[in-house]
Formats: C-alpha cells, structure tokens, sequence
C-alpha cells in the first residue's frame, strides 16, 4: 500500500466530488431507498443516503467509479450520517456499526473493479468520512436556555468512536473528519480517533475539514480559521482544509490564509459555487476548475476536489488543470505556544 504522504509530496491529489448530488441524479423512491430489507420500516428512510450503501449498493459503488474515472486519487465513504445520533433521525440507530462498514466495502470494490478494467496503477486511498452531526456541543438548540445541550461530549464521542470501528474494518485508509462548523464536535472525533488507535493498536492519516459559514470567515461556532486551526492542530493532522458552504470565488482568501499558517498539507472541495434560487449549483467545471487552478498557481494546494453540486466532470476538470503544478510544499513548524 502507497503511503499517501509520499503521495502527497509528489503531487497535488484529487479527492472526489459530491455524493449527495449524484444520489439525486437517480431520482430514487421511497421504495428505492428501504430495498426489500427495509419495506416494513415504520419510519420513512427516504433522503438517508448513507442506508444506500446497504440497499443500493451497486449505486454508491457506481458513483465511486465515476469519480475514480475522472481522476480521483481520494473517494469518501458514503457516511456523512452514519452515526447512531444522525441515524436516530430516522430510528435506525443500530445500523450505524454496518453502515460504515458496509459504505467503506462499496468504496474497496469501486477501486478494485476501476484498476481491474483501466489497468491503472496510480493508489487510490478511501476516506473514511465523519461528518459534523445534526446536533451541536457549542451551542444550545433552545433559544431561552443558552447553556443547554442537546448532547454530551461523551455520547458524542461514543457515536464517533462506533462510526470509526466500522470504518476500519471495512478497510478505510485514512479518516476525514469534514464539514466541521463546531469545533468542539470536531474535537470529539479527534478524541474517539486517537483513543480507537491507542486501544487497537494501528495509527490511520487524519485529514480535517472545516466550515467558514459566510463572509465573517468564521465557523459557525463563532471561531476565525486561525483559531479553528489551533484548537485542531494538535490532532498533527494528516491535513487540514475547507469544504461545503461556499464556493471557490469565496472561499479563495481563506485557503490563501490557512496556506500561510497550516504547517500540516492543505485541503479545499468548495462548492459548484453558489446555490441559486432554487437551491441548486450552476457553476460549470470549467469555471471551478479554473478557480482552484489559480490556487494551484500560488501554491495553496496539496488536495483539492468538490463538495455540494460537483460531478465527475467538476473533478475530471480540475484533475487535468492540477497535473500542470507543483503541491504546495510544507513549511517548517514553528516551536512557539499557540493558543485559541
């Protein structure tokens, strides 16, 4: 197995674009997504993509192929969701061991079956994605009480610590723990990461993504990316960069900046610009593609792809575009005290 960070000092590599958006390309039903395992549950599962995986499989394994063609040299696991507390949504919550596990094989077979028909033998590395929850440790959901919590660090982390176990045995290299609005989440899932790797006794990448929400350049926690940044760093993460909420016109000035001050590589899968009035992305991979080029320019990059509206052709795009520069190289880590 290539090791991704003689990869990365090589080249700028290619992560793959949106999942959600190619989901939404097959037009699925009701019926679709609960499979013949499912068609008695007493609960709608239409809109859990993450269930795909156990339902659908050869459609995620499709997806991934698709990007893998374009020039993918990451693919996500399709697990956003996959933890008990998002699962509870739809009271699927002990699925959440399978789905990870069973999500990180869809990707396994995506790679097996593309470097079996294309005779490729450039490595191909699985994410395995943690996202960010739909509940909060900042913030409180209820507007009269600011100090309540709708979850605790420990259940947080628990439901962490589970998603990462299915990972690792359907076989992920690295985890990305991606789409970060809040910080102290993020945390959690570094905590269950390094605890899960002490206890078992393997060591896996981590790669970190967070979220500017708007034109503030903050989380929506309320942190500056630099702050962001030090509150994460001592994860030594394999990378740390940007994704979702804006696209790559807007979030230019802050990969420019995390450049200047991350001494790990560096990240960025902007969105196909922004949403219009319909909620649906219009940019063009041309035009994507010729944004994050000029980040290349500059030296921003060592990993770029797409997040929300990209397809294969976003990601086919910017892989041609990246092939004509350097990765960013990394800079010498400072031994002072950084605090946030």
């Amino acid at each position: 197995m290539s090791n991704i960070r003689e990869e990365l000092k090589k080249r700028i590599l290619i992560i793959d674009g949106a999942m959600g958006t190619m989901i939404q390309q097959h037009q699925l039903t009701e019926k679709d997504f609960r499979g013949e395992r499912f068609k008695s549950w007493p609960k709608d599962v239409k809109g859990n993509n993450d269930l795909l995986s156990i339902t659908q499989p050869e459609i995620i394994t499709g997806i991934h192929k698709k990007y893998l063609q374009a020039g993918a040299d990451i693919i996500e696991t399709n697990t956003f969701s996959s933890t008990s507390i998002a699962q509870a949504d739809y009271d699927m919550q002990t699925l959440a061991y399978e789905l990870n596990k069973q999500s990180a094989l869809c990707a396994k077979k995506a790679i097996e079956a593309y470097q079996q028909e294309s005779g490729d033998a450039t490595p191909k590395f699985i994410a395995g994605a943690i996202g960010p929850l739909n509940k909060t440790l900042s913030l409180s959901p209820d507007v009269n009480n600011p100090g309540f919590r709708a979850v605790s660090f420990d259940e947080v982390a628990e439901a962490y610590t589970e998603q990462i176990h299915g990972l690792v045995d359907g076989g992920v290299d690295l985890l990305l723990i991606e789409t970060i609005f809040d910080t102290l989440n993020a945390k959690a899932a570094i905590f269950a990461a390094k605890s899960y790797f002490q206890k078992n006794n393997l060591e896996l990448p981590i790669m970190i993504s967070g979220t500017i929400t708007d034109a503030s350049g903050r989380t929506l926690s309320g942190q500056t990316l630099e702050s962001f940044y030090i509150s994460i760093q001592h994860a030594n993460p394999l990378s740390v960069g940007l994704n979702c909420a804006l696209g790559a016109k807007e979030m230019r000035p802050h990969i420019e900046e995390l450049s200047g001050i991350a001494t790990c590589f560096t990240s960025a899968y902007p969105n196909a610009g922004l949403p219009n009035s319909m909620g649906e992305y219009d940019e063009l991979p041309q035009e994507t593609a010729a944004i994050v080029e000029e980040w290349a320019k500059e030296g921003f990059l060592n990993i770029v792809g797409g997040c929300c509206g990209t397809t294969p052709n976003h990601i086919k795009e910017i892989a041609l575009k990246m092939r004509n520069y350097a990765p960013r190289p990394l800079p010498i880590a400072s031994s002072e005290l950084l605090l946030a």
